[in-house]
C-alpha cells in the first residue's frame, strides 16, 4: 500500500510539473510572439517611427520570425510550442494532445498575449501620443486583425482556410519545437501571410487577436480608437474551425 501511495504521489507530481511547464512555456512564448508581432504593427502604423508605412512583405516576415522566436522560447520552457488555441483545441479534439493540458495552455496563451500587448503599449507610448486618430494609424489593427473588405461570411472562410493550411502542415512536422523546425514554422507563417493573409490580416490564432484586442480596449492608450468587437468573433471562431478540420483530416488520411 505504501508503495502504491508513493507511486501515486510521484505520478501526480510529474503531471503537476508538466502542466505548470506547459502554462509557463505557453505564457512566455505567446508573450514574445505578441511583443515582436504587435511591435511590428505599432512600428508600421504609428507616427514618427522609422518603419512607418512599411509594406506587407515586412509584416509577413516579421510575424513569421515572431512566431519562430515564440516557439523556441515555449519549447525551451517545457511546452509543446502551440501558442495558439486553434492548435491546442484541434490537436486535443483528435487525440494529438491530452485534454488535461488544454486549460493551462489556453490560459497561458491568452494571458501571455495580453501582457505582450501591454508591453508594446508601454514601448510605443510616445508614438501613440503622436498619432492622434485612426486616420493617422492609431487603430486596433496595430494589435488585432481587420478585414480588407468587411464581409463576415468570407472573412470567416478566409480564417478557416488559412488556419487549416497552417495546422495541417504543423501536424506533419512532428515536434515543431525541435532543432530548426521553429524556423520552418516561421517560414510557414510568412507564406500564409503573403498568400492567404491579405484578406483578413491572417489571425490564425484566437489568443493572438483577442488578448491584444482586449489590451487595446481597456489599457490607457492615448487617442485610442474602437476595439471593433463586432468583428472579433471571426478571428476567434474561424481559426478554431480551421484547426478542427485540419486535425480531422489528418486522422482520416493516416
Amino acid at each position: 500500500m505504501a508503495q502504491m501511495i508513493v507511486y501515486f504521489i510521484h505520478n501526480n507530481d510529474e503531471v503537476g510539473v508538466t502542466v505548470m511547464n506547459g502554462f509557463i512555456g505557453e505564457f512566455f512564448g505567446t508573450m514574445i510572439l505578441i511583443i515582436l508581432g504587435a511591435g511590428t504593427g505599432a512600428s508600421i502604423n504609428l507616427n514618427k517611427t522609422y518603419a512607418k508605412g512599411s509594406n506587407w512583405t515586412y509584416v509577413s516576415v516579421a510575424w513569421g520570425m515572431a512566431v519562430t522566436m515564440g516557439v523556441y522560447v515555449a519549447g525551451m520552457l517545457g511546452s509543446d510550442g502551440h501558442l495558439n488555441p486553434a492548435v491546442t483545441i484541434g490537436f486535443a479534439a483528435f487525440g494529438f494532445f491530452p485534454w488535461a493540458n488544454v486549460v493551462p495552455y489556453l490560459v497561458g496563451q491568452f494571458l501571455g498575449a495580453f501582457i505582450g500587448a501591454a508591453i508594446v503599449i508601454l514601448q510605443f507610448y510616445p508614438h501613440f501620443k503622436a498619432t492622434p486618430d485612426e486616420a493617422s494609424g492609431n487603430s486596433v489593427g496595430i494589435f488585432a486583425t481587420r478585414p480588407a473588405i468587411k464581409n463576415p461570411t468570407f472573412n470567416f472562410l478566409s480564417e478557416v482556410i488559412a488556419t487549416w493550411a497552417f495546422i495541417f502542415v504543423l501536424l506533419n512536422l512532428g515536434d515543431f519545437t525541435d532543432g530548426l523546425k521553429p524556423f520552418i514554422v516561421g517560414m510557414l507563417i510568412m507564406i500564409i501571410g503573403m498568400g492567404l493573409g491579405t484578406t483578413t490580416g491572417f489571425a490564425l490564432n484566437p489568443a493572438r487577436d483577442w488578448g491584444p484586442r482586449l489590451a487595446y480596449a481597456i489599457l490607457p492608450v492615448p487617442h485610442r480608437g474602437s476595439a471593433e468587437w463586432s468583428y472579433a468573433w471571426v478571428p476567434m471562431c474561424g481559426p478554431i474551425v480551421g484547426g478542427l478540420l485540419a486535425a480531422g483530416l489528418q486522422v482520416m488520411i493516416k
